[in-house]
């Protein structure tokens, strides 16, 4: 068995690090470390090398953004998940410039927040569905705005089914396939089937880049 995803926490309320290292307390995620300041957080991690930061905004001292930046600085390849309640266009676009791999808000499903994990541990960079809007209506630079209507993204993915496109945005949403399985009252294995068909068809790796893609190009 592979070993287990090590993770540093990083957050100040000690209610919000107990429920987390419970719910990681699994053999392919593990929360290792925890700092309750970015300082401690930088150090830790200068000195540790976790796998993956698990990163508040709102520290007692300097910043989550600020401590991901310096730790960006120690290792240009750490890879961050901010994990926040703050929804704004400037600590979304200040988190990505600061080099998170993942801009995640705090009340995402448990499943998705582990599944950010493992794709961010692999390479994957993931932006929650909540702040899509913001940096499209923004113009940010980070995702495009939307140029292509859904009849167009359509044409130019017509090897896509109407059920698949009915699933891909739940995946955009967020949803397990045993949510989508819910959703649209079908098996869960059928819901299975169709994501990785959605992923072979759009010529992704996985789940989240079938997302991200989708988003780019203007389909939800």
């Amino acid at each position: 068995m592979e070993n287990p995803i090590k993770i540093l926490l990083v957050e100040d309320q000690k209610l919000m690090r107990v429920g987390l290292k419970s719910l990681f307390d699994e053999k392919d995620i593990r929360v290792e470390l925890e700092a309750q300041t970015g300082k401690e957080a930088i150090e830790k991690y200068r000195l540790y090398k976790p796998d993956i930061v698990l990163m508040d905004i709102g520290l007692p001292d300097i910043s989550g953004i600020d401590a991901t930046k310096q730790i960006l600085e120690i290792n240009s390849n750490a890879k961050v998940i901010i994990l926040t309640s703050h929804l704004s266009e400037e600590e979304v676009q200040t988190s990505l410039n600061a080099g998170a791999c993942a801009y995640v808000m705090k009340d995402i499903n448990t499943d998705v927040l582990k599944m950010i994990i493992k794709t961010v541990k692999d390479g994957a960079m993931w932006l929650d569905p909540q702040a899509v809007p913001i940096l499209r209506e923004k113009n940010c630079g980070v995702i495009p705005p939307r140029q292509m209507s859904r009849a167009m993204f359509k044409e130019q993915h017509s090897n896509l089914t109407q059920r698949e496109y009915e699933v891909l945005k739940l995946v955009v949403d967020g949803k397990s396939n045993n949510e989508i399985a819910q959703e649209l009252t079908i098996s869960e294995h059928t819901a299975k089937a169709h994501v990785c068909n959605i992923i072979q068809k759009l010529v992704v790796d996985d789940r989240t880049q079938a997302a991200v893609k989708a988003l780019k190009e203007g389909l939800v």
